[in-house]
């Protein structure tokens, strides 16, 4: 618990000191940019520039303005804005509130949508692919389609409750799409151990089994649980940016575009904390679910996966994807054609052309490597940090918490600072933050397998722990990650697209998607094919990882409930089988039956 929040406070103090000297390292003048902050009729002469370094005290350095910042933040004072003048505290705190409201009805959106991926189950890829589309996509078509077309709802602000409902959709549905799908995952895990065969046998009812099976599946999906609670906090940039929602994420990215330091610090400090805290809280959550048995030994052995595969659709969605990209490959994406300038759909040009007269299908083949092969490096590279980092327990709860604090879109600023917006900086700054859901997830099920009871008897029989790990902890371990590594490769890209949606990614004259989206959306009304066109081939791209980290439902190995035939029969629950109707399951002991049970009032359950 020392190492954890010892870990925990070094990642937070980076995060404030590099937040700190961000206005150097960008290497542009903060007092140029406060000039125009403040005033951009205003000519940046030196005498005026002078004055505001000498205001502000910028001459002191980096180290020396971050400590001063420090100490007044111990008395309550997060310091003033360098632009407004205004105290920091109030309004931060007034921004955090307004996140902390946004973050739970998203969180209301996302677990209905999660209940529902779970309960269709085999009939649920639909609702699955539809959690895929990007949050500031579905906030952009949710703004167009409910809010001017049909004016339904209101389209911008934060006055009344009905401006909460299209941000919170646009925030719960895809994240409610990825714990669904997490949680389906862990249900099926633990629908297939050796207890719930035993438990069916005994007679125990469906609806004891399923209660059982979520409080055995719940603790590996708490750790993810806090982490998109922080995530919808501090991380809702793109979504506060389209709604005009004066939320935390919105005003740090403000004050990052402006230089204003002390509301940047604080803006970043509150969710990093934040992160901090929910994490702790959703530690000892999952602990005390688990109890003694994760130091008892008393864990069931993983049981052995069967993903499967839908290989008609995966097949289906990957040829379309890729014909897409091959036939715009064969295209010139550069030449502009003025009076072809916003065309419809037509031989010449089969998914029209942009603002420009430039070919919509042309860039979609060009960007797709900046956009879907950057994504699937970043998702590769995020997988294989997390599985290491998550060795080390401590490390992989503390810093990914707080590192999950951190917005994509925070560290693009970071990363377009030091070298300046691109594709690069964009992947960069999207697989900085991209492992930490990983590393927690596998830190969580590495503490689960090596607390398995067969582990005992492996190492009572003499075998080292170096072959325990990669013989049975590892495989047990590298696969729900790995498909969760897969199941965030659309968030991934959708990250890098949002960072060239937001300016801080690709510029122009670039094909990535996320800009060509960002370029067609004032054209949309009358051009909606060049927006849409980026828009299908991200969701095709999600739709693809999805099917590939889930496989189809229908080719699993399915462990219902209550089986139409059991495998014995017995006269009482409490006495063994014949050996004719076959044997009790040996492999892992029972949990503790339920105290309501009157199935094991008598005596105690079987061997």
């Amino acid at each position: 618990m020392i190492r954890s929040l010892l870990g925990r406070s070094s990642v937070v103090a980076g995060a404030i000191a590099l937040t700190g000297a961000l206005p150097w390292l960008s290497g542009k003048d903060p007092a140029l940019s406060l000039l125009r902050a403040r005033s951009a009729e205003q000519e940046p002469t030196a005498e005026a520039l002078a004055a505001i370094r000498a205001d502000l005290g910028l001459d002191a350095g980096p180290v020396a303005l971050t400590g001063r910042w420090l100490a007044g933040l111990l008395r309550g004072d997060a310091g003033t804005s360098w632009v407004s003048g205004r105290p920091v505290l109030p309004g931060v705190v007034s921004a955090l509130g307004v996140s902390l409201t946004l973050m739970a009805a998203a969180m209301v959106v996302a677990l209905a949508v999660a209940l529902g991926v779970c309960v269709l189950r085999g009939r649920g890829a639909g609702a699955a692919l539809l959690a895929s589309v990007p949050e500031f996509l579905l906030a952009t078509g949710l703004l167009i389609v409910v809010a001017v077309w049909l004016g339904w709802l209101p389209p911008y602000g934060w006055h009344e409750p009905r401006h909460l409902i299209l941000p919170a959709i646009a925030l719960g549905v895809p994240t409610g799409g990825l714990l669904g799908r997490l949680a389906d995952d862990a249900l099926r895990a633990t629908l297939r151990e050796p207890w719930v065969t035993t438990w069916r046998a005994a007679g125990f009812p469906p609806t004891t089994i399923a209660k059982a099976a979520v409080r055995r599946a719940l603790p590996a999906l708490l750790p993810q649980v806090g982490l998109v609670v922080v995530g919808l906090t501090g991380g809702a940039v793109a979504v506060e940016t389209i709604f005009a929602i004066p939320g935390i994420g919105r005003t740090a990215l403000g004050a990052a575009e402006s230089q204003d330091l002390p509301v940047l610090q604080a803006s970043v400090l509150i969710p990093a904390l934040m992160g901090v805290i929910v994490g702790v809280l959703a530690d000892l959550a999952r602990r005390g679910m688990l109890g003694t048995a994760l130091t008892g030994a008393a864990l069931m052995p993983p049981p052995p996966g069967n993903p499967g595969r839908s290989r008609v659709l995966s097949a289906l969605l990957a040829m379309l994807l890729l014909g897409v990209i091959g036939w715009g490959l064969l295209r010139d994406p550069t030449t502009l054609e003025i009076t072809s300038r916003l065309a419809a759909p037509s031989p010449s040009a089969p998914l029209g052309a942009d603002a420009v007269g430039r070919d919509v299908l042309a860039r979609i083949g060009h960007g797709a490597l900046a956009t879907a092969g950057v994504a699937a490096l970043v998702c590769l590279a995020a997988y294989v940090v997390g599985m290491v980092v998550a060795l080390l327990p401590a490390l992989a709860t503390s810093a990914a918490e707080a590192v999950n604090a951190l917005p994509p879109v925070l560290t693009g600023l970071v990363v377009a600072a030091l070298y300046g917006p691109g594709v690069p900086g964009a992947s960069l700054a999207v697989g900085l933050v991209a492992w930490a859901p990983l590393a927690v997830h596998a830190a969580a099920l590495f503490e689960e397998a090596r607390a398995a009871q067969y582990l005992t008897a492996e190492r009572a029989l003499g075998a080292s722990e170096r072959w325990i790990f990669w013989r049975h902890v590892l495989p047990a371990v590298a696969g729900p990650v790995a498909r969760h590594a897969v199941l965030r490769l659309p968030a991934n890209a959708l990250a890098i697209a949002s960072l060239g949606f937001l300016g801080l990614g690709a510029q122009p004259p670039s094909s990535e998607w996320g800009l060509m989206l960002a370029e067609s959306l004032p054209y949309v009304e009358r051009a909606p094919w060049a927006a849409l066109s980026p828009a299908a081939a991200l969701a095709v791209l999600a739709a693809l990882a999805v099917r590939l980290s889930t496989g189809d439902p229908r080719r699993r190995t399915r462990t219902p409930l209550r089986p139409s035939r059991p495998a014995f029969r017995t006269a009482s629950p409490t006495r063994p089988p014949s050996s004719r109707s076959g044997t009790w399951p040996s492999s892992a002991p029972l949990p503790a039956a339920p105290s309501e049970s009157p199935y094991w009032k008598s005596s105690p359950p079987p061997p």
